[in-house]
């Protein structure tokens, strides 16, 4: 049998085509599923067609209710009862109001006008003294009574929901939704508080006190929209905001009624449900931008209650994880915003709670308070939680997608100028000292905050996280100024910094390890101001080549090798164990895996150390760094710098997660501004800088190449020895570092190669004409447009004074002889490209003057071409630079006292200007 028919059934008999089994599966299935849709089509048409009748019939109904309402309260006799204005008044009211208006989200002026009707009713009946006129007597009567009453009264809640959130200027009749919205305020305020019902007798308070309660907790709850309300209106308050003082002041006293049902006279079965209250609070109302700055100050003082934040701050602590931040993010994507065009939600939670909590030292707490103990660790707590999850947020995107202007310019009634109040302006009182003294007072101490039983310190490592955190917020938020204000404190702060390291000496540093003062050397025993010319002299290295190159790489940094290079150069057995014993002291074993082996508590607290400290090393001159020795002793700046070195290097090496980022950066800079104020005035033995690559520096060829295919981004998170040598070339003794400069020549020079640049011989070349007289205009002339053809080899021909060609070929000689000849003739101070510095060293300078002349900055550009050419080709050149020229042209900083190698006049009066400043401090 053919075995495509073995598989078919005939269906329709032999004259009928046949069809394969799975065929007729997927037909019947295909058929099946249409017939589901079709059943669905025409359930989901008769329902919308049930939804559409029922609209229709409502909206009839509530057309036709709205005339006889308006019939009847027009010929109404002075008769006024309870049951009357429930049912006659409010009720209908309701009705029609939320399906004309509600539902549609619009506000005709006929609506305006029966809500001003219906609400001065209802505020005559409220203000009744009778008990049978007063529609509050209804939630204290009968049990049908006080349900309609509280049914009603939800409604209200409602509808006062909507119209505050009809408050904007966009609409057409403002001012009279305006009038109504404060007309129904007042009555929820009235029927929230039944203190202020005039029926209230002793009998019958504890129901009244539910009633309002339960009214409360409704108001408190998600369903009545109310808080999302509060939030809109109040984000509408940019201008003119004394025509709505009113309105203002009764929103925000209903908003913050729930607070006050948590007191302990209010405690029972209920008290649970007042939690969302709060969390609604927190996530819709604290997280309204510039808040402190829209509504009036003494409503500001309500919020700044302690009854508001400390609910506010339990519930932060609590609840946050699982459900305000959640609320947040569907808050925030309701709101189409975006984190990375604004400031997030938790940002401007953060703001307005240290505004609220700490507007001023006297603020800070209420001087009257029993506890402010309790206040200060969960004030503490509250802003660290928050601050880790705006980084999460904020870090993530990076800061380059960050709008750019954070300002908000917020316009007053007053008159036509502008009061600009950026979001960093909330955060100004973490940057005053006595923000900081207040934390630490409470430092250590064990205090009861939860529950009896649960007790909370505020200890210096969560400090440390708080202003740890707010570095990095102001890094990210704060892209103009950036942590500049939070670190002018806490560099100035007497004893802040010495605290900070001698917490971090204890986690760090073993007790048992070894003294710096016992490994010093004696190059650096010695005084810095006091040392003696011959020790400064290096003497000769064995390798003649490496000698050369030495000589080069110093004459240009404008600076001679100290003892350092030569415990760094010399191969002689003794010497070379002795660096290896003094190597392992200087390695912080705690650090060996970089930032990744140590904890987050310990991370903040380094990170926080390294950033304030790099601040305050570069207005530290040399007297108090050497003499003084403020803030840290030369022993402890040797164990500063011997843990920054360590880290850095096994950070590098290791590589690191984004989360480490901001403290590598941080521990970097410090370490460079240590290093180079050692390279100046050497205060640390040479072994301090050599010891973590003892072990793990790969061979010379191997770190050239690493460094040749690193990447340009993600230096500091991907592990790699390239970065190593960009980063912390120190830690290769100062022979490796010209073998390692070598050996990127040698690379280049093979790449070239092969690239076809250097086929021959000569092939490649290139010829220029020089006149004697003119080397620098020629070979500017000549060279300055060739870009990386500089590379190539140089063929030189000399013209005499007379124009006639000089004899001979040039092999070299004469190209050494070219760049030797143009860099004497414009680095002389009578070219006027440069000049010396008023030193007996007599350094290098760019010349101010440069830019007066033909091409003088071209000029200057070309001359560090024609530098960069002497360097690749190994020829010597007999000039220094000033180290100041150097630091600029690296990108790194210059210290104060450098200054009075180019202007000592004028370091002489800063340095005046400065004692004296201290002086009156």
């Amino acid at each position: 049998m053919d075995l495509n028919r073995k598989h078919k059934v005939s269906l329709r008999g032999a004259s009928s085509g046949e069809i394969s089994r799975d065929a007729l599966l997927a037909k019947v299935s295909q058929e099946r599923e249409l017939r589901s849709y079709a059943r669905r089509a025409n359930a989901a048409a008769l329902y919308i067609q049930r939804v559409w009748r029922s609209y229709i019939v409502r909206k009839k109904a509530a057309i036709e209710i709205q005339g006889e309402w308006e019939i009847l309260l027009s010929c109404r006799s002075d008769t006024l009862t309870k049951s009357w204005v429930s049912s006659t008044v409010l009720r209908p009211f309701l009705f029609f109001i939320r399906s004309l208006c509600i539902q549609h989200q619009k506000i005709h002026a006929r609506d305006i006008h029966c809500m001003q009707t219906c609400f001065k009713i209802l505020l005559e009946s409220i203000n009744s003294n009778d008990h049978g006129c007063n529609f509050c007597s209804l939630a204290v009567g009968t049990f049908e009574e006080s349900k309609t009453w509280d049914c009603q009264t939800r409604k209200m809640v409602s509808l006062c929901s909507f119209l505050l959130m009809e408050c904007n200027y966009s609409q057409e009749r403002i001012k009279d939704v305006i009038g109504v919205t404060a007309l129904l305020l007042r009555i929820l305020i009235v029927l929230t508080d039944p203190k202020s019902w005039k029926i209230i007798t002793k009998e019958n308070f504890e129901d009244a006190e539910t009633a309002g309660k339960i009214i409360i907790q409704y108001i408190g709850s998600c369903r009545s929209g109310y808080y999302s309300a509060v939030r809109s209106y109040i984000k509408t308050l940019t201008k003119h905001t004394d025509e709505r003082l009113l309105i203002t002041t009764s929103a925000v006293t209903l908003t913050l009624r729930p607070f006050h049902v948590r007191q302990p006279a209010f405690v029972d079965e209920h008290q649970p449900d007042t939690d969302v209250a709060v969390e609604e609070y927190v996530s819709l109302i604290l997280t309204i931008p510039r808040l402190v700055f829209c509504l009036p100050s003494a409503l500001i003082r309500a919020l700044k209650h302690k009854s508001i934040l400390m609910p506010s701050f339990h519930t932060i602590l609590q609840t946050l994880k699982d459900k305000i931040l959640t609320r947040i993010s569907v808050m925030e994507h309701s709101e189409k915003q975006s984190c990375t065009m604004e400031i997030p939600s938790l940002g401007w939670a953060i703001g307005n709670i240290i505004s609220l909590a700490t507007s001023s030292e006297t603020d800070f707490m209420d001087p009257q308070e029993l506890n402010p103990e309790m206040f200060y660790v969960l004030y503490g707590h509250v802003i660290v939680t928050l601050a880790e999850n705006l980084l999460s947020q904020v870090e993530n995107v990076g800061t380059q997608d960050i709008h750019p202007d954070i300002e908000a310019t917020l316009k007053t009634e007053k008159g036509e100028n502008s009061v600009k109040i950026s979001f960093v302006e909330l955060l100004r009182p973490v940057c005053q000292q006595w923000h900081l003294a207040k934390l630490l007072a409470v430092s250590g101490k064990e205090i009861r905050v939860i529950a009896e039983k649960d007790t909370e310190t505020l200890g210096l490592l969560d400090i440390a996280r708080l202003y740890s955190c707010m570095l990095r917020i102001f890094c990210v938020l704060n892209p103009v100024v950036g942590p500049l204000p939070v670190l002018n404190m806490l560099s100035f702060c007497p004893g802040y910094i010495v605290s900070l390291w001698n917490s971090l000496e204890s986690f760090l540093l073993p007790k048992s390890g070894c003294r710096a003062d016992d490994l010093s050397q004696g190059s650096v025993k010695t005084p810095w101001n006091k040392r003696s010319p011959s020790e400064k002299k290096m003497k000769h290295l064995k390798n003649d080549g490496v000698n050369k190159w030495v000589n080069v790489l110093n004459k240009f940094s404008g600076k001679s090798p100290g003892p350092r290079e030569h415990v760094e150069c010399t191969s002689a057995q003794p010497e070379s164990s002795q660096v290896n014993e003094s190597t392992d002291a200087w390695d912080v074993e705690t650090l060996r895996c970089g930032p990744v082996g140590i904890s987050k508590d310990v991370s903040c607290l380094l990170h926080l150390f390294c950033a304030t400290y790099a601040h305050l090393l570069v207005v530290l001159d040399d007297i108090q760094f050497y003499e003084k020795q403020v803030p840290f002793t030369l022993e402890k700046q040797r164990r500063i710098a011997s843990m920054l070195n360590t880290l850095v290097y096994n950070g590098l090496l290791r590589g690191t997660g984004p989360e480490n980022r901001q403290l590598m950066d941080s521990a970097i800079r410090c370490l460079h501004l240590l290093y180079e104020r050692d390279c100046r005035h050497p205060f640390c033995p040479s072994a301090l800088w050599l010891s973590p690559g003892r072990t793990s520096r790969p061979p010379i060829a191997f770190a050239a190449r690493t460094h040749e295919v690193l990447p340009t981004s993600n230096v500091l998170t991907s592990p790699s020895m390239g970065s190593v040598i960009t980063i912390t070339p120190h830690v290769f003794p100062f022979e490796e570092r010209v073998h390692v400069f070598r050996e990127f020549i040698s690379m280049d020079k093979a790449s070239r190669k092969m690239a076809g640049e250097v086929d021959a011989p000569g092939a490649r070349s290139i010829e220029i004409v020089v006149r004697r007289g003119h080397v620098v205009e020629d070979g500017f002339q000549q060279l300055n447009s060739i870009g990386s053809r500089l590379k190539s080899s140089i063929h030189v021909s000399f013209v005499n004074e007379s124009g006639l060609p000089e004899a001979g070929l040039d092999y070299g000689g004469l190209s050494k002889e070219f760049l030797t000849d143009i860099t004497k003739a414009a680095f002389a101070t009578e070219y006027g490209l440069f000049s010396q510095t008023p030193t007996s060293d007599r350094l290098l300078v760019p010349s101010p003057s440069a830019r007066h002349l033909e091409n003088g900055i071209q000029m200057i550009e070309f001359l560090g071409r024609i530098v960069g050419k002497a360097l690749y080709e190994g020829i010597l050149l007999d000039y220094s630079f000033s180290h100041v020229f150097i630091q600029k042209l690296l990108g790194r900083y210059s210290f104060i006292d450098e200054l009075s190698g180019l202007d000592p006049e004028l370091y002489r009066n800063l340095m005046y200007i400065k004692v004296k400043t201290i002086a009156e401090l």
